[in-house]
């Protein structure tokens, strides 16, 4: 009999599984790949500008800590404020859609059926499947298919405010510590080479963890981010020989 099971189970076909998809990681990834990109573009793009100009080694230290610092809260006050924004416009929609349904709820049923109608269903059964939907959770059917909001999608202010303000501060130390750590002469070329590297680095995470293409996630921040930095150095240079 054990040998029966065994077999029957190796022969037996695999269990479905839960498939991982990319969109579940949206609300938090932008928010991260934002954080650092900014953190490294914008840090590393001052410092050279500042570099540029022949500013002292500590006037350049002290302008990377400041800039890691105020980039860091304007990042979670932006993110905070913005997905407020978001989250307010939710609500007022969903409160609308909850007055809607107690007040007219055969309208609201018309509705979900002529979405479902005009995705394919025939009128019967996406009749059938609004008003099974509705008896569920009705609200939460209008929410999803109606107005596009759905556990994915949802505003999370704080959410997004901590993810940006640490990814920020993650990826402004980098130039931060290389121009520490560097010499004078070397530290505008340490800081962008350094920089550089994390920007390749984090564009092929971003695309990893996002399904994107990573050689040209990789190629995009590079060219943002080395355009940044030069149109910056360059600005730097001409207003620090005026000067």
């Amino acid at each position: 009999m054990a040998g029966i099971n065994a077999e029957t189970a190796a022969h037996a076909p695999p269990r479905p599984h839960h498939a991982v998809h990319y969109v579940n990681r949206v609300g938090w990834l932008r928010a991260a790949i934002l954080g650092a990109n900014d953190g490294i573009v914008s840090t590393a793009s001052l410092l050279t500008g500042v570099a540029a100009s022949g500013a002292s080694r500590e006037t350049i230290l002290l302008t990377g800590i400041a800039a890691l610092l105020a980039g860091a809260m304007s990042m979670a006050a932006g993110e905070y404020v913005s997905v407020s924004a978001q989250s307010d416009t939710e609500r007022a929609d969903l409160a609308k859609e909850k007055a809607a349904l107690i007040h007219q709820p055969d309208e609201e049923w018309r509705e979900l059926r002529d979405i479902y109608v005009e995705r394919g269903l025939s009128s019967d059964l996406a009749g059938q499947v609004a008003r099974e939907l509705m008896n569920a959770d009705a609200l939460g059917a209008h929410a999803r298919d109606e107005l596009g909001i759905s556990d994915i999608s949802t505003a999370r202010p704080v959410q997004a405010a901590l993810t940006s303000a640490a990814t920020f501060a993650a990826g402004a130390i980098t130039p931060v510590i290389g121009t520490a750590l560097s010499p004078q002469p070397l530290a505008p070329a340490i800081v962008v080479l350094t920089s550089l590297l994390c920007l390749a680095l984090l564009g092929y995470i971003g695309a990893r963890l996002g399904g994107g293409r990573q050689l040209r996630s990789v190629m995009r921040v590079l060219f943002w981010g080395a355009l940044a930095m030069g149109v910056t150095a360059a600005a730097g240079r001409l207003f620090g020989a005026a000067i």
